[in-house]
């Protein structure tokens, strides 16, 4: 029996080699848009504190696609708030889908295991 290869055993393997490449894939895909919206925020905090010295009343020009368009501070700080808290909460739903695809791998790599034992335990 040890010369012979268990057919479906070596499917199992198949399948669970491709889903560990295709969830390892998406575990780093979710850790660099978590990066990407790190940034952001960084980014947005910064631009709030420097807008914050100014006063209220005073316009400033913001970036609308190609263009810019004379706004006021206030409308600007609300824009970076609401751009930091759309970002936090992205965060936390890929942080909750990389938890759910790290137990998922492992409940399929547990599964691969049994059935190696219960193989080996018929032989």
């Amino acid at each position: 029996m040890a010369g012979k290869q268990d057919p479906e055993l070596k499917k199992a393997f198949t399948e669970l080699q491709s889903q560990m490449n295709e969830t390892n894939q998406k575990l780093r895909i979710a850790d660099v848009q978590v990066d990407g919206l790190k940034k952001q925020i960084v980014h947005a905090q910064l631009t709030d504190a420097e807008l914050q010295e100014l006063g209220s009343d005073v316009r400033v020009y913001a970036s609308v696609g190609r263009m810019f368009l004379l706004t006021k501070v206030d409308a600007v700080r609300k824009e970076l708030s609401d751009k930091q808290a759309a970002s936090k909460t992205k965060i936390t739903q890929l942080q909750a889908n990389k938890e759910y695809l790290e137990k998922s791998l492992a409940e399929s790599q547990n599964n691969l295991r049994e059935m190696v034992k219960l193989r080996q335990q018929a032989a």
